[in-house]
């Protein structure tokens, strides 16, 4: 691997955010829209001139209220489903009172199984803000859950040159994948722009900051996964927030693996 090239890989999924609009064959505008509601779970964005901006504003309401309080999402995925209304069945059902409150039409819009996903964005260093890329089973099947987490980052772990990146995986439902998540401490200012990677293979999924592998987890997810691009806004005294908040994203890269025994049961954007 050197810079964007990742040898053993090709290329199918290159988002530049040049044309002004979101591709809604590629990105869903909504949060987990399943636990709550399509109009809750909207996400507020800007794209055009090389940026997607994704953003929180002082007006905009808690994406689920019940069962997050005041948390506020702004946030992109390539995947949607859930079961029928009042059931247990969705992607990530981050609450045990979870719920289905809306049914959604199942899409599959970019999901691979294996490869490497690529951002290259600027954070913030707000104390009441997270950004992630992040990636989660579809859950056709409710064991096939788990997370790669490719790069977690709060406001409040941001200082001047430095930055605490959370990485790696969590097994939510699936049995076969043991927690193994880490704030890496990285010299480095979030706030300019950085490439955050990771490379998932059968054996173990590997973490990447500018090129450089700074964690690697020896087990891997053995399903199709979507894509979550998500910026938080969390509740602080009300003198002390800054609004908006934003999470700029410069380019996001999907590569398949070049062996196609690597890669089963997958399916990419249409093009």
């Amino acid at each position: 691997m050197s810079g964007t090239t990742w040898d053993g890989y090709t290329l199918e999924l290159d988002e530049e955010f040049d044309d002004g609009d979101l591709d809604t064959t590629t990105w869903i505008p909504h949060y987990l829209p399943q636990w709550s509601s399509r109009d809750l779970s909207a996400a507020r964005y800007a794209v055009g001139g090389g940026e997607l901006r994704l953003r929180v504003d002082a007006d905009q309401p808690p994406w689920c209220p019940r069962l997050d309080g005041e948390v506020r999402v702004s946030s992109l995925q390539t995947g949607v489903r859930s079961g029928p209304l009042g059931s247990h069945l969705g992607q990530h059902r981050f609450h045990p009172d979870a719920v289905v409150t809306e049914v959604q039409e199942e899409r599959r819009l970019y999901t691979p199984h294996h490869g490497v996903v690529e951002l290259r964005a600027r954070a913030g260093a707000d104390p009441h803000a997270m950004v992630a890329l992040w990636m989660i089973g579809f859950e056709d099947t409710p064991e096939r859950s788990a997370e790669i987490c490719v790069c977690e980052i709060f406001g409040h772990e941001v200082s001047p040159g430095h930055a605490l990146v959370g990485m790696g995986v969590h097994p939510f439902g699936d049995p076969r994948i043991t927690d193994d998540f880490e704030k890496v401490p990285l010299a480095l200012d979030v706030t300019e722009p950085h490439d955050y990677a990771a490379e998932w293979t059968p054996e173990r999924v590997r973490f990447f900051v500018d090129g450089e592998q700074v964690k690697a987890v020896d087990q891997s997810p053995a399903y199709p996964m979507q894509l979550m691009l998500s910026l938080y806004a969390f509740p602080g005294d009300g003198g002390d927030q800054r609004w908006p908040k934003e999470f700029v994203v410069e380019r996001l890269r999907g590569y398949r693996p070049d062996d196609p025994a690597v890669s089963r049961d997958r399916a990419a954007p249409p093009r």
